[in-house]
């Protein structure tokens, strides 16, 4: 676990206390709900830019097929991080 150090205005500190957000939990829910916009912002813009360049949509299939090749992917990676771990 990573302990974090922060520094804010005593005022901002107060008022987040007073709601109750500088607990551990509600950090961290914050920052995770951050880090869904941020993701969710990032997903628009490379929307935005897909359909700038003019690339066709993709099929169902195609996102089907996508979706099965980064699963096997991502399966087949901690496998070789165990064998060469063996090593």
């Amino acid at each position: 676990m990573t302990e974090l150090v922060v520094k804010l205005p005593d005022e901002l500190a107060q008022r987040a206390k007073s709601a109750g957000l500088l607990s551990d939990s509600a950090i961290q829910q914050l920052l995770e709900e951050a880090m869904r916009r941020q993701a969710g912002r990032r997903l628009l813009e490379v929307a935005e830019r897909i359909q700038a360049a003019g690339i066709a949509p993709m099929s169902e299939e195609e996102i089907v097929a996508e979706v099965k090749a980064v699963r096997a992917e991502r399966r087949a990676r901690p496998a070789k991080a165990d064998d060469a771990g063996r090593s």
